[in-house]
């Protein structure tokens, strides 16, 4: 090894894989970690909770009414429908 390398903290066995630390008092740099970004996170960066409120709202109507989701459930409601009738 050269005499003005840097000796590192850390590096992989060329046998194993496995990492090994320096014996020298060399500590390992810590990296500062990105908080973990949930879907939530980025949904609430685009709109407010109320918004959100009144969006889910809206699709729970259009669901319930028929007018959207799966087809299996609609037949049902419409031979509930049927039935009632």
């Amino acid at each position: 090894m050269s005499v003005e390398a840097d000796i590192p903290a850390v590096w992989e066995c060329p046998r194993c894989g496995a990492e090994a630390e320096s014996t020298a008092g060399i500590e390992r740099e810590v990296k500062a970690e990105k908080p973990v970004r949930t879907h939530w996170d980025m949904l609430l960066e685009r709109r407010s909770e109320k918004e959100l409120e009144v969006i889910l709202k809206e699709r729970l109507e259009l669901l319930r009414g028929g007018e959207i989701g799966p087809a299996h459930l609609h037949r049902a409601n419409q031979k509930k429908r049927r039935a009632s009738a």
